[in-house]
């Protein structure tokens, strides 16, 4: 521990004591996968560990039923340590927001150890749905985060270790377009029928002929569902679309065109078309360049490695953090999985994050975390940046999320 402070190394021994503790928490999660905005139990495990530690735990929180806010300790800065713990369809927690909730509950844990002397309060933040449903947009505004100084979370990841510094996340938009066109028998009489899956059809079409003129940073991807029997023309037709880009201009760019091919295609069709946006979009992630670099010291002492041999900052999927980070200072940084080949969203890493490796990464983001935010705080200049940053800023606006109904 030869470039930890005192209060890193205190936090530091109250997070070891607490290894087993975070480890069950991570594999009683991953073994009891739950989808976004029914995460009942997944929050109740984290409402009960840090509730038993001494903080004041409010579930359901911003009116959201599996959101929760824990908040221990007083002073000018408040930290504000973030989990999500919302799973896949299909392939469960092959994300690892296990990972994600028990090392923030860790790193809460040791933050707690030290606030009175850091004077601090430490605040954890359970955010439901970040797969699908942006349960940290609605949150953001909600004024979740509207007294926070900073924000913190780590996101497991394969294998191979990249630095936070210069990493960012693509601007995310999911909407659902619905067909409507008319039934018939499909073989008696198909010429009394508008098939709505041949809008679907044509707009995948549309989709591929598109890519080609498209930013090299736009993603596209779409599943489709498609009539009730074969014998009957389909009279409604829906797809979920998610377009994503590395920069608001060319996310903007594509979503315009995306729009086109869905209007043409209901109209080479003959049918009607609904588009509806049912949850929010993402914002790119903007990493904190200190506290991105005071983690990365932290993990590299952990992990016993030189940070100049890990891959640069890299531009990887979305996250609902991102809009939190164009808020107030934060990071989202990643940690890798050693000994796994397989990738987020994988049957096999949804085994990897519950494996040895997966427990290190609890352990090691815990830590890292922690020893991030003492840093900033006891580090003078990066306080007085952080506080001035604070003041300056103004509550979150509510915007249309901060009232809609329940996304579903």
């Amino acid at each position: 521990m030869t470039h930890t402070s005192p209060l890193q190394q205190r936090a530091e021994r109250a997070i070891r004591r607490s290894t087993d503790a975070l480890i069950e928490l991570s594999h009683a999660i991953g073994a009891d996968p739950e989808p976004g905005f029914e995460e009942h139990r997944a929050a109740a495990r984290v409402a009960a560990a840090l509730a038993e530690t001494g903080f004041e735990v409010e579930t359901g929180a911003y009116g959201l039923p599996t959101a929760l806010r824990a908040a221990y300790g007083a002073g000018e800065v408040t930290i504000a340590v973030v989990g999500e713990y919302d799973a896949l369809p299909g392939v469960g927690h092959a994300c690892g927001h296990n990972i994600i909730a028990a090392a923030g509950v860790g790193a809460a844990l040791g933050l707690r150890e030290v606030a009175d002397e850091l004077g601090c309060r430490v605040v954890f933040l359970g955010t439901p749905a970040e797969e699908n449903g942006g349960g940290k947009v609605i949150m953001l505004e909600r004024g979740a985060w509207d007294d926070a100084t900073f924000s913190l979370m780590v996101h497991a990841a394969g294998a191979g270790q990249i630095r936070t510094a210069g990493g960012s996340s693509q601007a995310l938009d999911y909407c659902e377009v619905t067909f409507h066109g008319k039934p018939a028998h499909a073989a008696f009489a198909p010429e009394e029928g508008i098939n709505a899956g041949s809008a679907v059809t044509l707009t995948e079409v549309g989709i591929g002929l598109l890519r080609q003129h498209l930013p090299s940073d736009v993603v596209i991807s779409s599943i489709a569902t498609t009539g009730a029997a074969v014998n009957v023309i389909p009279e409604t037709a829906t797809m979920q679309l998610e377009i994503r880009g590395n920069t608001a201009e060319s996310w903007e760019t594509a979503k315009s065109r995306v729009r086109q091919v869905v209007e043409g295609a209901a109209l080479a069709a003959g049918c009607t078309v609904d588009v509806a946006v049912p949850t929010p979009g993402y914002a790119p992630l903007q990493q904190d360049p200190e506290l991105s670099e005071f983690f990365d010291q932290a993990l590299a002492e952990l992990r016993g490695e030189d940070r100049a041999a890990w891959g640069p900052g890299m531009t990887l999927g979305s996250t609902d953090m991102g809009d939190v980070s164009r808020y107030l200072p934060a990071i989202h940084p990643m940690i890798a999985l050693d000994g796994t080949a397989a990738t987020p969203h994988q049957h096999e890493f949804a085994a990897a994050v519950v494996s040895p490796a997966g427990d290190t990464a609890v352990l090691h983001g815990a830590l890292a975390l922690a020893r991030t935010a003492i840093a900033a705080v006891e580090d003078r200049a990066v306080r007085e940046r952080l506080l001035a940053a604070q003041r300056d800023r103004a509550p979150h606006p509510r915007g249309h999320w901060a009232d809609a109904p329940l996304p579903v």
